[in-house]
């Protein structure tokens, strides 16, 4: 699984011009699906998550976790992150999982952010979305669950 995270003081996503999930101070999560992904691709990554230090303490150092801040986050789901451009000027999606093993991967992962008493917020899978955000920081990273074995660049 692979998740552009963004700190944010706040997010919203819509579709067919409704809103379909909206939060404030938290994080913006992108998560793409590959085909190779597993449960326990989405536990590792939603603890991970959970768990980043990266909103400000009364020192302004990142040094908090999105507990710490009662924050939220809004997950959204984007395969085209999985998107290969190594060759040529169009991009694979090869490596996407597919559909139904996508939504539910997705879904798993939303579910276990929620079991960390965090609240969460959704767009809707496989719809063409709208995403307004405003990246407090600005803070992006990207989590990668295949690199949860391997050693330190």
């Amino acid at each position: 699984m692979l998740a552009c995270v963004q700190r944010v003081s706040e997010a919203t996503v819509s579709g067919d011009g409704k809103n379909c999930g909206s939060i404030g101070l938290g994080l913006l999560v992108l998560l793409g699906v590959a085909h190779d992904d597993t449960e326990e691709d989405a536990q590792w990554l939603a603890g991970k998550i959970a768990g980043l230090r990266i909103f400000s303490d009364e020192a302004g150092q990142m040094n908090c976790s999105i507990d710490q801040c009662d924050g939220e986050i809004l997950v959204v789901s984007q395969f085209t992150l999985l998107g290969d451009c190594r060759k040529g000027r169009r991009p694979s999606f090869v490596g996407a999982a597919p559909p139904e093993m996508g939504e539910a991967l997705y879904e798993r992962f939303v579910q276990l952010i929620a079991e960390h008493n965090i609240r969460v917020a959704t767009g809707k899978f496989r719809a063409q979305m709208d995403v307004a955000l405003i990246n407090n920081g600005p803070v992006t990273l990207i989590v990668d669950s295949k690199d949860a074995n391997k050693p330190r660049r």
